[in-house]
């Protein structure tokens, strides 16, 4: 089958590779969109750091070149685990959890001792095949389209969150940085309660997006008055989410917060950043952070937003083939892509 490998820095490769063997409990999916996301283009960049190449991941047994690919969708084709037949069209949450540790007693699934993800730990959907614990896969209603299920993953990663953040009907909300993942907290945000979001980012295409899908104002970093727009909200809002993860942000979010309020930091900083720890104890408030998603809470439930929303429309830039990844990949590593790519592996 054709595959797309990681090898390791600016060296992703499109080869025929052997495909894989269903063992019980999986399932054999035949791949007919997979995305890429801002890890995928860090380890493109500068890796590996995640990727485990030429080393071993302690509950994967990986090691070697990866075939990339966390968030894909598919027709299974073969299943040798239970509720999924061959035909039916369904949506991977590439993470694989024990069940059985203590996190994943308490439902915190991605929070595993022995978590494993496809694509980033262990063989992922950027291939024409791949197979899959039936555990971790999802049915796609009939009437959502390929294009708009193929970014159930990613929006499941905003969604979980947006729980986290644990908003109330009411709130206002400030989120920093409306790229992909932004948009997508954006989106689980105003599923989960009647909130007022504000949005921060540079002036253009991102803004304008966020406001179209429910934001009640954008507040542009580079524009005429954004100084006098930050000082009207500092100290007022009940929940911030920081999720540029650029430098001074985690700051700029905890003095927008108001006393007792929460601050959810989403955005991963490439370098340590300083914090005002004396503001954070002397006004009480909660610091929370978010990490990939709950397969069983998230995923149905960003199927459900992708069907009765807009958000595809927005979100997609284009479906292309494999062969052009890499290009692909310098896109969203260099800041050049302000949607989603996803990959056709039939194409």
């Amino acid at each position: 089958m054709k595959a797309a490998v990681y090898y390791g820095a600016g060296d992703v490769r499109v080869e025929t590779v052997e495909a894989p063997v269903v063992k019980p409990g999986e399932a054999l999916i035949r791949v007919t969109r997979s995305g890429v996301c801002g890890t995928d283009a860090s380890e493109w960049k500068s890796g590996p750091t995640i990727f485990p190449v030429n080393r071993t991941h302690p509950h994967s047994g990986h090691h070697g070149p990866l075939i990339l690919g966390h968030e894909f969708i598919g027709e299974i084709v073969e299943s040798e685990g239970p509720g999924f037949t061959p035909g039916e069209r369904v949506a991977s949450g590439a993470g694989v959890w024990c069940g059985e540790c203590p996190r994943c007693v308490e439902g915190r699934t991605n929070l595993c001792q022995k978590y494993r993800t496809h694509g980033l730990n262990v063989e992922g959907g950027m291939a024409e095949y791949v197979a899959v614990p039936t555990k971790t896969l999802v049915r796609i209603p009939d009437e959502l389209e390929d294009d708009a299920a193929g970014l159930a993953q990613p929006l499941a990663v905003g969604l979980h969150a947006a729980r986290r953040a644990r908003v109330q009907p009411g709130d206002r909300v400030v989120l920093i940085g409306a790229g992909a993942i932004g948009t997508f907290v954006l989106a689980g945000l105003t599923h989960l309660a009647d909130v007022d979001v504000t949005v921060i980012d540079f002036a253009g295409s991102r803004l304008e997006r966020a406001l179209r899908l429910g934001a009640a104002r954008a507040i542009a970093v580079d524009g005429e008055h954004f100084e006098s727009e930050i000082a009207q909200l500092h100290g007022r809002l009940d929940v911030a989410v920081e999720a540029s993860g650029a430098r001074g942000q985690l700051n700029r979010a905890i003095g927008l917060t108001r006393d007792g309020g929460t601050v959810l930091q989403v955005g991963l900083p490439t370098s340590l950043q300083e914090v005002d720890i004396h503001q954070l104890v002397f006004r009480e408030i909660t610091i929370r952070t978010t990490l990939a998603h709950v397969c069983a809470d998230d995923m149905p439930d960003a199927l459900r937003i992708l069907e009765t929303t807009g958000l595809a429309a927005e979100m997609i830039d284009s479906v292309r083939a494999l062969e052009e990844l890499p290009a692909q990949l310098d896109r969203l590593a260099t800041g050049q892509l302000e949607g989603k790519v996803l990959f056709d592996p039939r194409l």
